[in-house]
């Protein structure tokens, strides 16, 4: 990132063009929190603002490609889009992890190309302190890790059983798009795209199991506009990995 450039934010939302009652929204990159920007805080609550500026659309085309990042932040968004009235597609345009992979659930419908992929894994942090401090904070881990549970597992419905979840959460499990469907976590596989993740090496090397690589072929489903406006999101997601290391937690 070049010297005293501002973080951007994670999400772009706006109104569609083709009809005002559909919003697309883009979450690409590190989901996490800056309080201190120049134009103002970049958080769950900006989030919400933005999303209610949208007025009374009746769609969300929800379109994601992002590594994770922070637990609340993300089950905020979760939440938010959740209760929205509005009839949510989300669209995991390459990669949906960690937290992000928990925001996918908001969606009535999640669409996969062939060549997406799922990962869940269970939740941890970076921590200090006394013995009493350090059993505290692992309690809280395991609520955390519940809640997130009873996100997926509403979703899944009976295709997935609680432990089977918790075998793949333990796993740090990597899921394609068949496989995500299999466990009722994905609802449309379809053909592959061109998109590819936004990840910087340093988040890679949060994670165990990562692929060797995501295929990357064309598609005809993805607009030569659309691909623009996700390639220019996913160009800024990699501007801010300078920033990355001062994310505490994630799921």
């Amino acid at each position: 990132m070049r010297k005293n450039q501002k973080p951007n934010k994670f999400w772009k939302m706006k109104v569609s063009a083709d009809s005002n009652d559909t919003a697309d929204i883009f979450i690409y990159g590190e989901i996490t929190k800056w309080a201190w920007t120049e134009d103002g805080e970049h958080s769950a609550t900006t989030f919400k603002e933005e999303l209610d500026s949208l007025g009374e659309v009746s769609t969300i085309n929800l379109y994601i490609n992002s590594p994770g990042g922070s637990v609340f932040e993300g089950i905020a968004i979760h939440n938010m889009l959740k209760r929205h009235k509005a009839k949510i597609n989300v669209h995991v345009d390459a990669l949906a992890a960690s937290i992000a992979s928990v925001i996918a659930m908001a969606g009535d419908t999640i669409f996969m190309p062939k060549n997406s992929m799922m990962m869940i894994h269970n939740p941890w942090t970076f921590t200090w302190g006394n013995a009493a401090e350090l059993r505290k904070e692992a309690d809280d881990l395991d609520r955390i890790g519940n809640s997130s549970k009873q996100t997926y597992l509403q979703k899944a419905g009976d295709k997935l059983t609680d432990e089977k979840l918790q075998e793949m959460l333990d796993a740090e499990t990597w899921l394609s798009a068949e496989e995500a469907f299999g466990y009722g976590l994905c609802d449309v596989v379809e053909e592959e795209n061109n998109m590819v993740a936004s990840i910087s090496e340093e988040v890679f090397s949060k994670y165990k199991n990562i692929p060797k690589q995501f295929a990357a072929k064309k598609s005809a489903t993805i607009t030569a506009k659309e691909m623009a406006i996700r390639q220019k999101i996913a160009e800024e997601a990699k501007a801010n990995s300078a920033y990355l290391n001062t994310i505490l937690g994630g799921i």
